[in-house]
């Protein structure tokens, strides 16, 4: 086994299976990616609110790779074990008009700054979300040709934003290029179920993967395994606060779960609406609690009060 190395000076925001690779590598392998976080610098340490209105999204997404598996063909499922994330020091979420489950709501740009820490993102001083780091961007190259951009997910993974790809998973994919293709990027330090507000804790990261081979195996889409023995989230230990919403459409169930939990952050816990829909997009699980009672279905937002000091 031999652990390969790739810097973040060569970023690519899309996916095109004829994208020449940056290496290639063996089955058994390990990559340490170096990644951007996910607006390639347009945001720093130092940006105002400002610097999200200014977004330019043909950048986003900025990807470090491809890397090609020797022996990847079309069929078989590229396995990609999850070692280590490791941060640096510094992460964002932000309200971005025009972007996130609640697009409609707010035209205000914000931009939240988060410090990290060793087992905790600091929302606030008595806010701290557990670190929880996975890429939010995960895949290979697709099987059409052409150039396609980075924002939704697609049958070669792309944009997943799954927050359970933490180290120990395993997750697969369909290889649908020889060679596999693989890029990854978009860490997020923490992020809850929905990345309702359209941003995890944006975070620049060193990042770990083992490859390995499933031939033949066929996989429509991704797949993974969680580790046995270990929680989903660290934030179980202290209960939750939750708010539901009912209706006939799923989306908008959604939406009203989250606004409800935002109408709740501002007024219990002192904050403006926006620093109240961040901290939905950095914590809260969003969860199908109900979808057999015609012509009602129920949609929960779940807070984990263990945040909260």
């Amino acid at each position: 086994m031999t652990t390969h190395h790739l810097d973040d000076r060569q970023p690519h925001a899309f996916w095109d299976n004829s994208f020449p690779p940056r290496l290639r590598i063996q089955p058994g392998d390990r990559v340490v990616f170096e990644t951007l976080e996910a607006s390639a610098r347009q945001i720093t340490r130092r940006s105002s609110h400002k610097a999200v209105a200014k977004l330019d999204f043909s950048l986003i997404h900025p990807l470090t790779g491809p890397v090609y598996v020797e022996g990847a063909e079309p069929g078989d499922a590229l396995e990609v074990e999850v070692i280590r994330l490791k941060h640096k020091d510094w992460g964002w979420n932000a309200v971005i008009p025009g972007f996130g489950l609640l697009a409609d709501d707010f035209s205000t740009p914000y931009l939240h700054h988060y410090k990290l820490g060793r087992k905790h993102c600091e929302f606030r001083r008595d806010i701290r979300i557990p670190f929880e780091p996975f890429c939010g961007v995960m895949g290979v190259a697709p099987r059409e040709p052409g150039r396609i951009n980075t924002i939704p997910p697609r049958e070669n993974g792309g944009n997943i934003d799954i927050r359970h790809l933490t180290p120990g998973a395993r997750v697969r994919f369909p290889v649908l290029a020889p060679g596999a293709l693989f890029s990854c990027g978009d860490c997020h330090s923490a992020q809850g179920d929905g990345e309702v507000n359209g941003t995890g804790i944006e975070s620049p990261m060193s990042v770990t993967l083992r490859f390995n081979l499933e031939k033949g195996t066929n996989i429509p889409e991704l797949r993974f395994t969680t580790p046995p023995g270990q929680r989903l989230t660290v934030t179980d230990e202290g209960g939750y606060f939750v708010t539901t919403a009912h209706g006939p459409d799923l989306f908008k169930d959604a939406q009203q779960a989250v606004r409800y939990m935002i109408d709740y952050l501002a007024a219990e816990h002192r904050m403006t609406r926006e620093q109240a829909y961040c901290l939905c997009g950095a914590a809260v699980d969003l969860k199908i609690s109900e979808i057999v009672d015609a012509p009602n279905w129920i949609v929960s937002a779940y807070l984990p009060l263990a945040i909260f000091k």
